[in-house]
């Protein structure tokens, strides 16, 4: 089996929960503590050993491109002035010749067709990873790290999951599970966004996959299901009903989803806090913060 070494990342988005900072700065490039959402997508995807990097783009995103060239200006700069721990962070943003590819996703038809426009830069016999900058996860493993290295012995599809509440099921796709094996569980089926107290498991699909190209060849026929939108969900599950294998890993870390304001707030919060740098500055005023919101009820 092939090692996995592609990754499509879906950043066509508007972003319009955020604006109006996304009016003129794409979500990706939007930050938590000092690092953009994408920076944090890439260095898990490194780690992972993807060593291609396709992002699928739209109109206005011209910011996440200049993010990862060069900086010849800056990086005079730093260096003339001595700050050279600076000048590495800076650096290490920066994507060799022919690693990193861009594709325009023209319509807003939903993450199926934003994977299918990446169909092209896909072999006929690669597995490659889809990575949604919107889900950051801190682990001590990356979490597609942990799925590569299980998908080595399985094959076929897979799918980031994580347990959520029944009543929040609605909000996610959710498995069907057949076999449960611990941290694997055997997919019989995927349902996208289904209705309250009709989902399968509360097993919910985050935005981690391990995909085989069959899924490209499903995505050209697949009809606009949830929302109006050719869904991903529908694609795999497609796998199963023609007798392939689709497992769900249920990854080590904690997920946060940084494509709502709360989330990513919160996400804001949880990496300053792993700074040491900005811990205890930081909890003092969290502390003291929630002490005078207490006594002021």
């Amino acid at each position: 089996m092939r090692p996995v070494t592609k990754a499509v990342f879906p950043v066509a988005g508007m972003g319009t929960r955020f604006l109006p900072a996304t009016k003129s700065v794409p979500k990706e490039i939007m930050t938590l503590v000092d690092r953009p959402l994408i920076q944090y997508a890439i260095e898990e995807a490194r780690e992972a050993g993807i060593e291609e990097f396709i992002f699928v783009t739209s109109r206005g995103k011209s910011a996440l491109e200049d993010y990862f060239d060069e900086s010849p200006t800056l990086e005079a700069s730093l260096k003339e002035k001595g700050k050279d721990e600076l000048l590495e962070l800076l650096q290490a943003t920066n994507m060799p010749s022919g690693q990193i590819a861009y594709i325009r996703q023209h319509q807003a038809r939903g993450l199926g067709h934003a994977v299918w426009c990446a169909r092209r830069l896909i072999g006929p016999d690669e597995s490659f990873a889809v990575m949604l900058p919107d889900d950051v996860i801190a682990a001590e493993t990356s979490c597609l790290k942990q799925m590569v290295d299980a998908h080595a012995k399985t094959g076929g599809c897979m799918v980031a999951a994580m347990e959520v509440p029944r009543e929040k099921a609605s909000a996610y796709g959710i498995l069907d599970v057949s076999e449960d094996m611990g941290s694997l569980v055997q997919a019989r089926g995927m349902v996208e966004k289904p209705k309250v107290g009709e989902a399968p498991s509360n097993l919910a699909v985050i935005g981690r996959y391990i995909l085989t190209p069959d899924v490209l060849h499903n995505l050209e026929k697949t009809e606009e299901g949830s929302g109006g939108e050719i869904q991903l969900t529908d694609a795999i599950a497609q796998e199963i009903t023609e007798g392939r294998n689709v497992f769900g890993y249920r990854f080590q870390g904690e997920r946060f989803d940084c494509g709502s304001k709360a989330g990513f707030l919160q996400a804001t919060v949880a990496f300053a806090l792993e700074r040491p740098e900005l811990r205890e500055e930081l909890s003092l005023f969290l502390h003291e913060r929630l002490s005078m919101d207490q006594a002021a009820q």
